[in-house]
Order: C-alpha cells, then sequence, then structure tokens
C-alpha cells in the first residue's frame, strides 16, 4: 500500500494502479501547479482582489518566498498548519506556500470559532495558525492565543493583519503560553529549492460535516485532488480565457476544486476572489472582471437573482452557473437560463469526495430535475436499502461510493470510519438519492441518524 499521514487510510494497492493506469493519477503535485503556471501563464492575471491583480509569474514568486518564510520561523515538513483565511489573495498565497514547504494546510472557515477550530487543533495536532488579527469584529488571534495556551501543540501564530495597520503582536516573540507571534508579511524571505514531494501523500485536509456542529477531517493527496480538479475542469470546458468568481467560501470543496479556484489556476483562468456573496458587490464584479463561471448556493443564486434587475449589471459575460448545496427548485434554474442567458449546473459533492454533476451538453430536464452523474467514469456508486442491498433504480436509498477522489477514511477517526465506510471501500455519504433510468442521481434527503 502507499505510505501516507499517519492517522489516515490509503486506496488499495490495486485500485492506485488503476487509476495511475488510467492517466487519472499523473504524479504530480499542487506545488508544482504553480511552477508550471508561472512559465506557461507568467504575464496572465491569476488572481484579482478589488483594485488588487496579481499574475501567474508574481503569485509563484510570492508563494517561493513564504514558503521560505515558513521554514525560517520554526515550521517543518509533515506538520500541520490551521489557515482560516477569508477570500483574499493570502488564503491562496498562504495554502501554496505551505504545500511547498512540505506542511500540511488544514482549510478552515473563517466563521469557525474556538468550540470548532479547538478541537481541529488538538486532533490534527496543528502547530501554526494563519488567519486575520480581527475580522468583522472578531479577535481572531486572540482566539488563536487561547487555544495555544490550552495544550502543547499550536507554537506559531501568523495574523494577517488589515491594509494599513500595524500589527499589535508584532514585537512579540512569544505569549506566556510559549506561542510565537509573526505578521504573515513579514514571511518574505529568498526562496530555497523546491522540496521534493510525494504525489500520493496527504497535501491538506477540507472539513466536512460530522452532524451537530462537529467537523469531520478530510485528508486529500495531490493526486486524487489535482485530478478532481482537472476533471471538473474538463467537465465545464474550463480554458485559459475563462474568469472564475470565488463568491463562496474558498476553503470549501465546491470553491477550491470543483473546478474553483484549483481548476481555474489548472488551464491558465483568472479567478476573482469575493469575501462574501453580496449580491451588489459580486454582480459588480462579474460585469467589471467579464466573469464567466461562478458557484453559488440556492439561496444566493435567488438572491442575485432578485437583484439583478434592480442593479442592472452587464452579465452576459456569464456562460455557466454552477448550484451546489441544497435542494434547487425549478423556477431558480429556470431563471438563470432565461434571465442571464448562461447555462446553469447543478452539482453535488460528497464530504468524502464523491461529486455528481450536471453535464452543459446534457439536456435542460437533467439540471431541472437531477444532480447528474459521477464526474469520474471510475467513480462506483451504489444504492443500497437499510440492510446494504441494491435498489432497483427509481427506487430511494442510501448513496455510497468509492473512486480515484473519494477518500477511504477519515483522518483520525476509527470509529467514525467503521461506521461511514464499507469493509469493501464504499463511502456512506449519508444521502438519500433514487438513480434516473439514463443514470442520473435525484438527492432526496439525509439518512436518519441511528
Amino acid at each position: 500500500m502507499t505510505s501516507m499521514l499517519d492517522g489516515c487510510t490509503p486506496w488499495p494497492e490495486e485500485f492506485a494502479d488503476r487509476y495511475r493506469a488510467a492517466g487519472h493519477w499523473r504524479g504530480d503535485t499542487l506545488d508544482g501547479l504553480l511552477r508550471g503556471g508561472a512559465l506557461r501563464f507568467g504575464p496572465r492575471t491569476a488572481l484579482v482582489h478589488g483594485s488588487t491583480r496579481i499574475t501567474y509569474a508574481q503569485l509563484n514568486r510570492r508563494v517561493d518566498r513564504m514558503a521560505a518564510g515558513f521554514r525560517l520561523r520554526g515550521l517543518r515538513p509533515g506538520q500541520r498548519v490551521v489557515v482560516q483565511l477569508p477570500n483574499v489573495p493570502e488564503f491562496v498565497v498562504t495554502v501554496f506556500a505551505l504545500l511547498g514547504a512540505g506542511m500540511v494546510p488544514v482549510l478552515c472557515p473563517v466563521s469557525y470559532r474556538a468550540a470548532q477550530l479547538s478541537p481541529l487543533v488538538r486532533v490534527t495536532q496543528a502547530v501554526g495558525y494563519v488567519g486575520p488579527s480581527s475580522y468583522r469584529g472578531f479577535d481572531h488571534t486572540a482566539m488563536a492565543a487561547d487555544i495555544a495556551a490550552e495544550g502543547p501543540f499550536l507554537r506559531r501564530v501568523f495574523p494577517l493583519d488589515a491594509p494599513g495597520t500595524a500589527s499589535p503582536y508584532g514585537g512579540f516573540t512569544t505569549d506566556p503560553a510559549g506561542c510565537h507571534y509573526f505578521p504573515l508579511g513579514s514571511l518574505d524571505s529568498p526562496p530555497d529549492r523546491p522540496l521534493p514531494q510525494d504525489s500520493g501523500q496527504v497535501a491538506f485536509f477540507l472539513l466536512g460535516d460530522g452532524g451537530a456542529g462537529t467537523p469531520v477531517i478530510v485528508p486529500r493527496t495531490h493526486d486524487d485532488y489535482l485530478y478532481q480538479a482537472r476533471a471538473a475542469a474538463e467537465s465545464v470546458s474550463l480554458t485559459e480565457d475563462d474568469v472564475y468568481l470565488a463568491a463562496l467560501p474558498a476553503a470549501s470543496n465546491l470553491v477550491f476544486g470543483c473546478p474553483g479556484i484549483i481548476g481555474a489556476l489548472c488551464v491558465g483562468a483568472a479567478v476573482v476572489l469575493a469575501e462574501d456573496a453580496d449580491a451588489g458587490q459580486c454582480l459588480a464584479a462579474v460585469e467589471r472582471e467579464r466573469v464567466t463561471v461562478t458557484s453559488v448556493l440556492p439561496a444566493v443564486a435567488r438572491l442575485w437573482l432578485d437583484a439583478s434587475a434592480s442593479l442592472r449589471a452587464d452579465l452576459s459575460s456569464l456562460r455557466l452557473v454552477q448550484i451546489g448545496g441544497g435542494p434547487v427548485d425549478r423556477d431558480t434554474a429556470e431563471r438563470i437560463g432565461s434571465g442571464w442567458r448562461c447555462r446553469p449546473q447543478r452539482l453535488f459533492a460528497a464530504d468524502a469526495g464523491l461529486i455528481t454533476l450536471t453535464r452543459a451538453a446534457g439536456p435542460d430536464e437533467s439540471v431541472f430535475t437531477t444532480h447528474g452523474r459521477p464526474l469520474s467514469p471510475d467513480d462506483e456508486i451504489r444504492v443500497v436499502d437499510a440492510d446494504g442491498e441494491d435498489v432497483p433504480d427509481g427506487e430511494q436509498g442510501e448513496l455510497l461510493a468509492r473512486g480515484p477522489y473519494t477518500v477511504r477514511g477519515y483522518y483520525r477517526a476509527p470509529g467514525l470510519d467503521a461506521r461511514a465506510f464499507t469493509p469493501d471501500g464504499y463511502a456512506r455519504t449519508g444521502h438519500l438519492v433514487r438513480r434516473t433510468p439514463d443514470g442520473n442521481l435525484v438527492v432526496t434527503g439525509r439518512v436518519a441518524a441511528p
């Protein structure tokens, strides 16, 4: 079996060999993505945030210098670092810098507070934290200091200061708990040679919903996540001429890699970062940056649709709007197609990895009534009853899945894994579905808790 980070479950070697032979896993690493992008797309715009524009060459240079800065501040390969930033360029730079330095980012929503963050630090044994000094009235650095005082792990905090402000932690070396503080902007050092990486190793952690407000930790490897992002990009015909608007949290799977930020960077497209899904700001960004693709939740789609008539923004550049999350009423999907004259795409993403989505060339009816088909030809799915027996097409059952980007276990959660994965490696998604005769899936609800 492939060696992986302790606490993670690898794919059996026969499956890993199959995915490599199929060309899904190519041995590439996420940190190499930007180095290749700098060579192929150097002067093209990679990131946009308000008036800030960063080219692929500039992004790669910033990442390399920050990676060297992390190493100089005492972080070592394999260590985990929580990244809790809004949709700002520093989110992308930080994640890739950690990847380049061989560390494992834990992508955490900026909305999380100590009740969710403290267990994450404890389980992942995170030694570092990157977050805003304060954001929208909440003091993130004080929260990190409190968590550092609780245990032996968190010992490096890297606050991102608001533009034009001086860090109150800039003069600190340590606090009483022995935690060191370094402003994120100070991590600017001459770059080192790229660190050799194993594409089968865990690259970063995403967070899923474990119920009752408890997150589950989803380990993603370089191989599986690059495949997911590439396949999703191909499914929506993403090219270097596209502009992707990241309006939902960048730390979510939908925005990070369905195809999202990673898919856009794979093909040389531009990524526009919006710090929230406010209709006025986002629709103005669509007009200003000529956005072609974006991802929304159903409620956000309805807000944007209601606002677009009065705002009179020019949305003619939009060609595809992905709708993830909960159920989408037919009226919302039809309004996107008729009102904005672009293609809606319904998408379902399971915490363990499986993605289903409607195809651009498919009939409108599939968008209005289904969540599409699995992303990969090597996705294996089953729809089963309460006894684990397969049900016929058209009948409701729980969706099980395994494949080249569906994990085989959560991180350091053997008790959960025993319930959430079958002995032969299928992930129990916890969602009820029915399969149509043409192979599309309709998500109908959640499996009732025992």
